[in-house]
């Protein structure tokens, strides 16, 4: 049996349709995905920000695809400030939670990384942060839409640069999902992405010297 699909705002844009019909449905998200980037080319631009609704449910990559189903390109909605920031001034646990709220997201979760004031026995002054923040900006909002299909979730982070003194917060996450499970298993997939893949560095800052992290001995 056919999947029907239906795009919305600048998705039904680059499809050049509001609604279409793929005869045989794809077996899961994920190959939905690869089928659209072929048929519609110019909608391989704005398919990875894109989260897919199946019979109005947000689905992850792995979910499968039955028979029949309504499928909803949904791109990211407006509202409130960006999700993904670099920012250069304090940060507040309260900007990624309002982000993130909304009517049926029982189960919020949250990580705060803040200063410590002391690293391998040595005492913290300050931390400085360096990042290429439009690189950094654009992988913190990759690394979000990627957890946010495949655990069905909100999610928000700010990331601080400059120089911060111990117990300042560095980031601030937040990920929201109807239950407390998939929202907990996101926010620890979105910290540890962050520390792999944004190019943001630190440098710690102590009494007798400073060392950047990740290149000392």
């Amino acid at each position: 049996m056919p999947i029907h699909i239906l795009y919305f705002a600048g998705a039904r844009e680059a499809a050049g349709a509001s609604r279409e019909t793929l005869e045989r449905a794809p077996a899961t998200v994920a190959e939905l995905r690869r089928a659209l980037e072929g048929a519609h080319p110019a909608l391989a631009r704005i398919l990875p920000r894109c989260r897919i609704a199946v019979d109005q449910e947000f689905a992850p990559d792995d979910a499968p695809l039955r028979d029949g189903a309504e499928v909803a390109i949904v791109p990211p909605v407006s509202g409130g400030a960006p999700r993904f920031q670099v920012v250069d001034r304090p940060l507040s646990l309260a900007e990624v939670v309002d982000a993130v709220s909304g009517p049926g997201r029982g189960g919020i979760v949250t990580f705060t990384g803040a200063v410590r004031g002391e690293s391998h026995g040595k005492r913290v002054v300050r931390l400085e942060y360096e990042a290429y923040a439009p690189m950094a900006e654009r992988k913190l909002a990759e690394i979000g839409a990627e957890v946010a299909r495949a655990h069905g979730v909100e999610v928000a982070i700010v990331h601080r640069v400059g120089a911060l003194a111990p117990g300042e917060a560095a980031v601030v996450i937040a990920c929201a999902a109807a239950h407390r499970t998939p929202a907990f298993r996101a926010c620890e997939a979105c910290i540890e992405r962050l520390k792999q893949d944004v190019p943001i560095w630190k440098r710690e800052v102590y009494d007798d010297g400073s060392e950047w992290v990740g290149l000392g001995p």
